[in-house]
């Protein structure tokens, strides 16, 4: 057994055995750390027990809130499916008045599936979107109702006249549709220009009828603009405008029945394909056609005939 070397520790004043430096300082190293991360996670510790972050304090407020709007949800949820119901009812009885026809099929609640929908959905999310939505279609239903109150008031006036509410053309789809009133592309300037009427996409020669009972107070024969044109004048101060015409059967001052053969759509002046431009004013005031069809078209293909004439974007005049 070999002699061991020793040393003296002038740190210390005493006597070791040489050699384990480097063992010492790691050991010395180890215990700095552990204390070190002892001391933070304390720390750490205390302050998430006694002390809040802004973020914290959001997440709490944001909570509470959730806490106050949702006992509310389902009283809300159940006045508004009461509110439609009603509507439902008063719409029918109106469309029957109007119409003398049944009033389509439709489930009052269906607009309502979005209340119920997955569980991916965040219900933070879901419970504000529900109780915005639940204020607004209470809103919505409160405007309506005074809609409807209005309509039949008018409705029952002596003096009430009902303006044109049928199609100038027959067997006609939705997707004929083109464009409505409103800023619309030239297709010859390629520029915006303002459209007063709804294009219908029918062939040459499609027979155009008369909307309503009515007279005939202009006829215009032309090869530019919008071509061979002619101006219906009904009773309570209601007008109907066709242009782009290709044959006229009627001359001015002609009075002429509802459902009378008066033209044919063409492509007269400047149209870039056979169709009819159809207008509708009353007192000069432009009005969308589109609001003066509902005695020919199903709801169905008015909601999509609506939909085309506002989304496309360029004219056929």
């Amino acid at each position: 057994m070999g002699a061991g070397k020793y040393e003296f520790d002038l740190r210390n004043f005493n006597i070791r055995e040489a050699g384990g430096r480097i063992t010492r300082a790691v050991w010395r190293a180890v215990k700095f750390v552990l204390s070190v991360l002892s001391l933070a996670i304390v720390t750490y510790t205390i302050v998430c027990l006694f002390y809040s972050t802004e973020e914290e304090k959001a997440l709490k407020a944001e909570n509470k809130a959730y806490e106050d709007l949702y006992p509310a949800l389902p009283r809300k949820l159940y006045h508004i499916g009461t509110d439609l119901e009603k509507l439902s009812k008063t719409d029918d009885v109106i469309y029957e008045d109007i119409f003398h026809a049944d009033p389509p099929a439709d489930d009052p609640m269906s607009s309502l599936s979005i209340f119920f929908g997955s569980d991916s959905i965040p219900d933070s999310k879901l419970v504000f979107y529900t109780a915005h939505k639940a204020d607004r279609l209470t809103a919505d239903a409160a405007k309506v109702d005074s809609l409807f109150r209005n309509i039949v008031t008018i409705l029952q006036q002596d003096n009430y006249v009902m303006p044109p509410m049928e199609l100038p053309l027959k067997s006609i789809s939705y997707t004929q549709t083109g464009a409505g009133v409103g800023e619309k592309i030239n297709p010859f300037y390629t520029t915006p220009a303002r459209h007063n009427g709804v294009d219908f996409m029918v062939s040459q020669g499609t027979p155009v009828l008369a909307p309503a009972p009515g007279t005939v107070t202009a006829v215009t024969r032309s090869r530019k603009g919008e071509g061979n044109t002619i101006t219906l004048t009904h009773k309570g101060g209601y007008t109907t405008r066709y242009a782009h015409l290709t044959d006229i059967f009627v001359s001015r001052g002609q009075s002429v029945k509802k459902g009378a053969r008066i033209a044919t759509a063409g492509m007269s002046g400047n149209a870039y394909a056979p169709h009819l431009h159809y207008e509708v004013r009353r007192d000069s005031t432009v009005l969308d056609p589109l609001n003066y069809i509902f005695a020919s078209v199903t709801p169905e293909d008015y909601t999509n005939m609506v939909y085309m004439a506002q989304h496309t974007k360029q004219s056929m005049d």
